[in-house]
């Protein structure tokens, strides 16, 4: 491990899952870290999130794998029915055999959860410090650092800045300065107590039911207390990017036609959070001297691969293992970090659109969707998932130019 001539601490900024990860990981390789939260806490808003075997390995790289363990609920399989007709498209198992092909589970687990797990990794670590309500307006860099000047106009000063913040990050509109990739597509997410959610549907699996223009997603969190439920259906409305309180009237609107099992569903929630969603196209750059992206600010994805948050554990790891492959060298291990990621990141997203295609279709396409898996051994469904779930940290970094 390179020693530090330099007391600067390295910014991150956003303390989103994101932003923790990347934190821990540059502490493991031996950094202070400053990191910047425009909210007045840390935290995270959401509901359930899905961990393929690639997240855990990231987890287990970061040292916070047991913490994720304890908190996540472990599904037997992933299944997808068509929301009209109940007919079951496909069905993966996650037990055992999964487990022993991938060496890690997939599960389900709250997005506080994960937070959380992170942040005492980072909290037991001391070399992480917090500001929070501080939001980043504009950076400036030279040969020894970066300024980052806050909306206060106060300065941070550090060694370099990793972006975490987020799909609208203000880092990449500064660096990059592209524009979003509205969907149209409008997600609707709330948990639902154990108690009120239908007992026909309490199966320990990460479910998906497949309409037109539409699907539904239902998982248990927290011990098979809770409920996730996800709603996604293309909006009649011009959609701006972003998240508001959701109503009860509007998603009841959507959804006609579907069969009394699946459409319930909706009828579950008193609250829901609505998300316009949107991503953007992929970049071939986001290492810029000191600064780079990661997470949502590097590669905003849809959420049809459930790998948004996966993704950007595994940013900062490779970061990590980056910064460690060049002894620290942060503009060398930057550009390294950005090669091993680029493709792999793309991919989720053209595949998340792709993905977004499949579950909505109608008409012929719908019976082509429901006929694409018939009979798939779950050999042949892991074999498919390989590029996906067999990512660690020992293969993480693009091989050396």
């Amino acid at each position: 491990m390179t020693t530090h001539t330099s007391d600067l601490p390295v910014i991150v900024a956003g303390g989103g899952i994101g932003g923790l990860a990347a934190a821990l990981a540059l502490v493991r390789q031996g950094f202070r870290v400053k990191v910047l939260e425009q909210a007045p806490e840390l935290g995270e808003i959401g509901a359930g999130m899905q961990l393929g075997p690639n997240a855990f390995h990231a987890f287990d790289a970061l040292g916070v794998g047991e913490q994720a363990r304890k908190r996540a609920v472990y599904t037997d399989f992933m299944v997808m029915h068509d929301a009209i007709d109940e007919y079951q498209v496909g069905k993966i198992p996650t037990g055992e055999a999964f487990r022993q092909r991938f060496g890690n589970p997939y599960a389900v687990i709250h997005r506080a959860d994960a937070h959380t797990s992170l942040l005492e990794g980072v909290q037991a670590s001391g070399q992480i410090e917090f500001v929070t309500s501080t939001r980043v307006v504009h950076v400036e860099q030279d040969a020894g650092g970066v300024t980052v000047h806050d909306q206060h106009g106060k300065t941070h000063r550090g060694l370099a800045l990793i972006g975490a913040d987020g799909v609208k990050s203000v880092v990449r509109q500064q660096f990059v300065g592209d524009e979003a990739r509205v969907t149209g597509h409008v997600v609707y997410r709330a948990v639902v107590d154990k108690a009120d959610f239908p007992e026909d549907l309490q199966w320990n699996a990460a479910s998906i039911w497949v309409g037109p223009n539409c699907h539904l997603v239902h998982y248990p969190l927290r011990g098979g207390e809770q409920y996730n439920v996800v709603v996604t259906f293309h909006s009649r409305e011009t959609e701006e990017w972003g998240v508001t309180e959701g109503s009860q009237e509007e998603v009841q609107s959507y959804f006609q036609g579907l069969c009394p099992k699946a459409r319930q569903l909706i009828d579950l929630p008193k609250s829901w959070k609505r998300w316009a969603t949107a991503d953007r196209e992929p970049i071939g750059q986001w290492s810029f001297g000191r600064v780079t992206l990661l997470g949502d600010a590097a590669h905003p994805t849809t959420q049809y691969m459930a790998q948004g948050a996966c993704m950007a554990i595994e940013d900062a790891v490779t970061l990590g293992e980056a910064l460690r492959a060049n002894g620290n060298d942060i503009e060398k291990a930057f550009d390294l970090y950005q090669r091993s990621r680029v493709a792999r990141t793309a991919r989720i997203v053209l595949s998340s659109r792709e993905m977004g295609r499949i579950y909505h279709a109608k008409g012929v396409e719908r019976l082509v969707r429901n006929d694409l898996w018939r009979g798939r051994s779950p050999e042949r469904f892991y074999d498919a998932m390989e590029w996906l779930y067999g990512w660690n940290v020992e293969n993480c970094l693009a091989s050396p130019n």
